[in-house]
């Protein structure tokens, strides 16, 4: 006989792990308990020696899907005779941490009971278990207990009860565990509704009551039929979701998406589709097999997919056909990069088929309209680009909603006016979205913590995060170090994200959004606040933006904590580098759009010699005024003109139609104010570069959101086209360098001079987009080669929103690797400025460390 205790740590809770180690030590014979703690899952086996000895590799072969098993600690002990095994009740420890798991969509032995009519459960809006449902948008605290959720406030009725408490049902101790009686319900705030539908803050009682099961569920399936209406009628409904709200409409409906759009404030911006199934997303886009699996696995996020209808009328230019990045040899993306795997811990889901009944359409869905999962997507969804972002249905009122409009196509987009944070509450909704939407899709359940959907991308083959939040945070990055002082890094002002540092593991939150107005902020305070609380961090200090007017720079320094100011692209650069656990002095390349640069200006295109606690500059892009500063931005045909001020080409023949396209008297103050050095501080943004270009070919004069005249001039970029632009390496006199050799810029004027002399020579704009796109390419090989010469190494980094560019990205890492160099790339974080804070909190520890 022997015996051992277990210390599993990980994603261990919220995912039937106790279950599943309760059956299989009964499988095998053996006694003892298992328990959930603060900071895992704890149990103790005794038996006989040979299966005693072999149950912790039994655990790691045979655990849960949804499972992240970090390590298993097992200590010999004294046997003390138990007669059975069984399940203790959780032990709360002070201080100790435990990982929580993300929200993980409908599973297929959920969606199959949602529409089994047999089942009592049917078409209950709510459906979960241990294997799917909210977690980390309902959990409060730690360990992950039904009183530590928001799902306290619903007393389980009888038959939950008995699931609930039984180790061998497939809902044992799933906390948002509920049906019809007893758990959450819809509501319908719309003019035309019965007021029974309606939700007031006065029939959310404390806990709340058991109800009629069949008297409920006709009330529900009422409303559901009553919402599908409303959007086949071209109506605007909010639905309350997991991490938020959506705001939804028919995506077939052109009056309906600009109905949508203009009451939201969301002009140009791409919005997202959600659609029924995988087959479905190929009606409209082209869906590869990692795409697939990401559209029906278990995270459901946003995908990037390329449009059918546009490769048509493009005759595939654009995206399609561009080379993309190859994955890095060995490079296993984990759970938190939600790859569906089949050595991963996400393995791959079928899509949900449903033998069952399916549910009654709306009123006046017609056998035309079910067909119409392949009509044609409206204006206004996606114009201008190759690309739609599609997901899948992640919960059961998203699977019955479609269901009820036939499988029509569904616009849903984040739950606020542009630039502020989704709502979660129910009241907070009806203010915040009473002049957008027509009507309310609610429920009961409250939302603890703010996410909106995921987005990635497939780039041959590789997934890349783009905003990484539902489904993927707050589950950690293992740090290739452990830290004995806990770190918080505020992050930047664009795309959001803070990062506290606690032992082994980075916890970089979700996406938070731009950090610009005061509703934003604190959003930002109240999710840090809940992290701090959840993993018991206590930051020893802070790094932030040496950016002044930055939010997230003021709250750090506000702080009564030591500081470290980090420039925003050598953060960049370290959050490839940490993530890739390479701690040497690499070549950093980080083209974005704006970063404060330690000479005051406003960097952006920037060639850095950098390990993690410090940086060189050894190239950059050639400065040239930003005539209005952010207006500049926002008006790419501004800064063409600054551009062309500067390379003295403001009078070549291809500027014509620019000039011919601005107000009267632009140009004459634009100059004015260069000359008199009025609001026009300088930059070496390549991202502005991009805007330049775009304005100059006529892609985009205006951007109407950021990132759009880049984004245009990647769709408007043919692949066929032959030939390219090219840079100019410019040295200086004198050098920071310790080698003393002169520091280079990366000097545009060719490449402007060669574009304006095709736009006056009438080449098409496939072709000059194309031939910019390829200069930039040679530009990071040509320099990436110099630096890494005099580095002495190897690795070139590549960061910064401009590698969100399929054909800048993948033709760099293309050409980096012919060239002998081994470029290093996010897997697990985005490209943007959602991964600075990463690169900030790993600098701050390698500084006090003295790395």
């Amino acid at each position: 006989m022997k015996a051992l205790t277990l210390h599993i740590t990980g994603i261990v809770q919220g995912v039937g792990f106790r279950p599943f180690v309760y059956n299989l030590a009964l499988e095998r014979g053996l006694l003892g308990w298992v328990l959930n703690a603060s900071d895992g899952v704890y149990c103790m086996i005794e038996g006989d020696a040979f299966t005693v000895d072999g149950f912790p590799q039994a655990i790691r072969d045979l655990a849960p899907k949804m499972a992240v098993i970090e390590a298993i600690v097992a200590e010999e002990v004294e046997a003390e005779g138990f007669a059975d095994f069984t399940i203790r009740a959780s032990r709360v420890e002070d201080g100790a941490m435990t990982l929580v798991s993300p929200d993980i969509a409908t599973c297929p032995e959920c969606t199959a009971e949602l529409f089994n009519p047999a089942d009592r459960r049917y078409r209950y809006p709510f459906i979960n278990c241990t294997n799917c449902g909210p977690r980390f948008t309902i959990i409060d605290d730690v360990p992950y207990d039904r009183p530590m959720t928001s799902m306290r406030d619903f007393p389980m009725c009888p038959q939950c009860a008995d699931e609930y408490g039984d180790p061998r049902d497939r809902r044992f101790h799933a906390q948002p565990d509920a049906c019809f009686i007893c758990g959450p319900r819809l509501y319908l705030n719309d003019p035309s509704a019965p007021f029974d539908w309606c939700w007031t803050p006065e029939r959310e009682t404390s806990p709340r009551p058991h109800r009629n099961r069949d008297v409920e569920a006709a009330r529900s399936d009422e409303i559901i039929a009553r919402a599908a209406s409303l959007l086949l009628d071209g109506r605007v409904l909010a639905i309350k979701g997991l991490g938020g709200f959506h705001l939804a409409c028919d995506a077939t409906n052109p009056a309906a998406v600009a109905r949508l759009r203009e009451r939201k404030r969301r002009w140009g911006k791409p919005l997202a589709i959600m659609v029924p199934s995988v087959q479905a997303a190929r009606a409209h886009c082209e869906v590869d097999a990692t795409e697939a699996d990401l559209l029906a696995g278990v995270v459901r996020p946003i995908v990037l997919l390329r449009r059918q209808a546009a490769l048509a009328s493009a005759g595939g230019s654009g995206v399609a056909g561009v080379a993309g990045a190859v994955p890095q040899e060995g490079k296993v993306l984990e759970y938190a990069e939600g790859v569906s795997s089949a050595e991963g811990p996400l393995r791959g889901l079928s899509e949900h088929g449903t033998s069952a009944a399916p549910l009654p359409q709306a009123e006046g869905v017609t056998a035309g309209v079910a067909e119409g999962v392949a009509a044609r997507l409206a204006e206004g969804v996606a114009d201008g680009l190759v690309e739609v972002g599609v997901m899948l249905p992640y919960t059961p009122l998203h699977h019955l909603l479609l269901n009820a409009v036939g499988g029509r196509p569904l616009v849903m987009t984040s739950g606020n006016l542009s630039d502020e944070p989704i709502a979660t509450d129910n009241a907070e909704a009806l203010e915040r979205l009473g002049s957008i939407a027509d009507a309310f899709l609610l429920h009961d359940r409250a939302i603890l913590s703010r996410y909106d959907d995921s987005v990635v991308r497939v780039v041959n083959g590789l997934v890349e995060p783009v905003r990484r939040s539902r489904g993927y945070a707050p589950f950690p990055l293992p740090l290739p170090f452990t830290s004995d002082t806990d770190i918080l890094a505020a992050g930047p002002e664009q795309k959001s994200t803070f990062t506290l540092i606690k032992g082994g593991y980075a916890f970089v939150s979700q996406h938070v959004g731009d950090l610009e107005n005061a509703e934003t902020l604190a959003s930002f305070e109240a999710t840090e606040r809940l992290y701090e609380r959840l993993f018991r961090i206590t930051p020893d200090v802070v790094a932030h933006d040496l950016h002044p007017e930055y939010l997230s720079t003021k709250w750090a320094l506000d702080l009564d904590l030591p500081k470290v100011g980090v420039q925003h692209h050598h953060a960049h650069i370290v959050s490839v580098t940490a993530e890739n656990a390479v701690s040497e002095r690499v070549v950093g390349i980080a083209f974005d759009g704006t970063g404060y640069g330690e000479d005051g200006r406003i960097w952006g295109g920037e060639v850095l010699l950098a390990d993690w606690a410090d940086y060189e500059r050894f190239a950059h892009l050639a400065y040239v005024p930003m005539p209005g500063g952010s207006g500049a931005i926002k008006r790419p045909a501004r800064m063409a003109i600054g551009t062309l001020t500067a390379l003295g080409l403001l009078d070549h023949p291809g500027a014509a139609p620019l000039k011919a396209r601005l107000a009267e008297g632009e140009e004459r103050l634009l100059s004015q104010m260069i000359e008199r050095r009025v609001n026009c501080p300088l930059t070496s943004s390549m991202g502005r570069l991009f805007d330049t270009v775009a304005a100059l070919i006529g892609v985009a004069d205006d951007a109407r959101y950021e990132g759009e005249a880049a984004i245009l001039l990647e769709a408007a970029a043919d692949p066929s086209a032959e030939g390219s632009y090219e840079f100019g390496f410019v040295t200086s006199d004198t050098s920071p360098l310790a080698d003393s050799r002169a520091p280079l810029t990366l000097d545009p004027t060719p490449v402007v001079e060669a574009l304006l002399d095709d736009i006056a020579g009438g080449i098409p704009v496939g072709v000059l987009s194309m031939r910019f796109h390829r200069a930039v390419v040679a530009c990071i090989v040509r320099v990436g080669q110099a630096a890494a010469e005099s580095a002495g190494t190897k690795h070139v980094a590549l960061a910064g929103g401009v590698f969100m560019n399929r054909i800048v990205l993948g033709g760099a890492v293309r050409e980096l690797r012919a060239a002998g160099l081994v470029p290093l790339n996010h897997v697990r974080l985005p490209v943007n400025d959602g991964a600075v804070s990463f690169g900030q909190a790993v600098i701050a520890w390698a500084r006090r460390h003295g790395i």
